[in-house]
């Protein structure tokens, strides 16, 4: 989806909007359209759970969420957001990979070794922080105010590279791998400048695509290797490079947020606080449970060493002057999460500091 389909949805947006302000004075109950393209195991699942159950809650019944899960309201990213800025939907969810046609710059969430662990992710890509604040005003401002960013939670823990074929150790044993990626330009240049082949395959087709070789590789958490039995096709090895975090942007319709009074919107605002803490705790339980199914089924987990991993990072540092280069607002926003990152390590250290003294 491209700009100009957004632009050409503002009109009807704002008629929605505005509707949806006349029922919001008359006193009539608010309900929130929200989907994710998923199903029940899944992070994007839990977090909404968790939103619905406080807003219904906090706002004493006055809003109702009402929650699709799969493709019921719209089956891929550029539909789904489409929908967003008609009105149709009001909450959708995906990752960077899935909206990044509409908003390319999205992809510095894909750029690779730049945020070292959990705690590090979350403090940098919590609401107020200088990245989160930069990407919520380029949502805004490229949809031209149709579409709001609410906060950025987390949809199967940390990316790492998984395949058919060997024990993948170094950058070498990258070379000619075909690995799946999704069709955005950022995923496929990071698998090139490691030396493999990538090769965009729909998420539905992965597991017959593993079976009959059409691929050999993926980038996944392993929450989601297993719970596409993506073993059973024959991945069996998985290197936790941890190379990209995998971030999940929740995204509202503008005008329906801002047709609430202020005590709804903040209702809404500390519900996506709720839903992103939920989002943020799920794959550390899931994945617990899903690394040790994976060995017992025979499968290899291998965990670079500091120098390994360090020798991935140095292969991959051409994809962030690719992005600063090609994408629109590629070095703003490459800046400003380098800068959370900064800071979000300073609290971090000094915090830690503390508690051990």
């Amino acid at each position: 989806m491209k700009l100009g389909t957004l632009t050409k949805s503002l009109a009807l947006a704002a008629i929605m909007g505005c509707a949806g302000l006349s029922a919001y004075a008359d006193g009539h109950a608010i309900t929130i359209r929200a989907t994710a393209n998923s199903n029940e195991n899944d992070e994007d699942y839990d977090g909404l759970v968790v939103f619905k159950n406080y807003v219904e809650q906090a706002s004493n019944g006055a809003i109702t969420v009402e929650m699709f899960i799969g493709t019921q309201l719209c089956s891929n990213g550029t539909e789904c957001l489409q929908g967003i800025a008609d009105g149709t939907i009001d909450v959708f969810v995906s990752t960077s990979g899935g909206v990044s046609g509409a908003f390319p710059f999205v992809q510095v969430l894909d750029l690779p070794y730049l945020m070292s662990d959990d705690r590090v992710a979350e403090t940098a890509l919590a609401n107020g922080s200088t990245f989160t604040t930069k990407m919520q005003d380029m949502v805004e401002e490229t949809s031209g105010g149709a579409i709001r960013l609410m906060t950025i939670g987390n949809t199967g823990g940390w990316r790492n590279f998984a395949n058919t074929q060997r024990r993948v150790q170094t950058p070498a044993d990258m070379e000619g791998l075909k690995i799946r990626t999704v069709v955005a330009d950022l995923p496929q240049e990071l698998v090139k400048a490691l030396g493999a082949s990538p090769t965009p395959i729909p998420w539905p087709e992965l597991f017959t695509s593993f079976q009959t070789g059409v691929v050999e590789g993926s980038k996944n958490g392993i929450t989601d290797i297993m719970n596409m039995k993506f073993p059973d096709a024959g991945l069996n090895y998985v290197t936790l490079d941890g190379h990209a975090y995998m971030g999940a942007l929740w995204f509202m319709n503008n005008d329906k947020f801002m047709s609430m009074d202020e005590d709804m919107r903040r209702v809404i605002v500390d519900g996506f606080y709720q839903l992103q803490q939920a989002t943020f705790a799920s794959p550390k339980r899931k994945s617990i449970q899903a690394y040790e199914d994976f060995q017992a089924a025979g499968g290899d987990l291998y965990v670079p060493t500091p120098d390994e991993k360090a020798a991935f990072k140095e292969a991959a540092a051409p994809v962030y002057d690719w992005f600063k280069a090609n994408i629109d607002g590629g070095e703003d926003i490459f800046n400003a999460l380098n800068e959370a990152v900064a800071d979000a390590e300073e609290t971090i250290n000094a915090a830690r500091e503390a508690d051990l003294n």
